[in-house]
């Protein structure tokens, strides 16, 4: 069965953030992922995970000023420097943390334009550079417009397309079956099609990005699917729950290891 990772930035949300790292534990899960880690210093997150015995998965590089509307900077030409120093600071709280995946969040740009696409290329090829150094995968992630406006990355052949031309084992894709489902449907054509390069996987119900039951997706049938295939990695349960974690966490038990 798959093996899966509490997104912590969406869930037990109830508590302190270093807090919510034994939670997940008590609940059953052997890793977590989180959006942005930054706001605890990396030597208290690698603490919490040895004491609770339990791995970070996946966590976002620095997005820029997440409050003033950045969603990334990978594709915005003036910001470049800005890019590269979140870079290293990921790397070294990753280094800290033993985590292995990075997201690398492209940015609110216009995906036809020429400087924001030849600027996300370089930074592609940049980040996956500096990670192979630590043996770190960076992930891109296409991200449905409804869910965020703007964003540069929302096509999977795109993306396909410029993991492809940058020719790195240290970049891969992000599946995220909610946006996969939001942007174009075909789910489980689309794991069968992209598994090669896929990196990552996060589920979410649809719609409204709850539990992943109840929902227009059978989520038996995908896990089915993606053990068939032979994905061995993590699974980002990057939902909202729809009162507290602990109350919608009964789709959980039948498929824990």
């Amino acid at each position: 069965m798959p093996k899966f990772a509490a997104n912590i930035s969406l869930l037990f949300t109830e508590l302190p953030f270093l807090g919510r790292f034994k939670a997940a534990a008590d609940a059953g899960f052997t890793a977590v992922e989180c959006q942005f880690p930054y706001e605890a210093a990396a030597h208290d997150v690698a603490d919490c995970l040895r004491h609770h015995e339990i791995e970070l998965a996946l966590f976002n590089m620095p997005p820029g000023n997440w409050a003033a509307g950045d969603r990334g900077l990978a594709a915005l030409p003036e910001r470049q420097s800005e890019f590269k120093e979140g870079v290293a600071a990921a790397l070294s709280y990753a280094r800290s943390c033993g985590c292995k995946r990075l997201h690398m969040m492209a940015g609110i740009a216009e995906p036809t334009d020429a400087a924001a696409l030849g600027t996300y290329r370089a930074n592609l090829a940049y980040a996956a550079e500096r990670a192979a150094r630590d043996d770190v995968t960076v992930l891109i992630e296409p991200i449905n417009q409804r869910d965020m406006p703007g964003y540069f990355l929302s096509d999977y052949e795109r993306a396909a397309e410029l993991i492809s031309t940058i020719g790195s084992d240290s970049l891969r894709l992000q599946f995220d079956i909610y946006h996969r489902q939001m942007i174009c449907g075909r789910v489980i054509d689309g794991l069968r099609e992209l598994l090669p390069i896929i990196g990552h996987i996060q589920i979410a119900g649809i719609p409204g990005r709850h539990e992943p039951e109840g929902s227009e997706l059978d989520f038996s049938v995908l896990f089915a699917e993606i053990d068939r295939l032979g994905y061995d990695g993590f699974i980002g349960c990057e939902y909202r729950p729809k009162t507290t974690t602990s109350a919608g966490l009964g789709w959980l038990s039948p498929h824990l290891i």
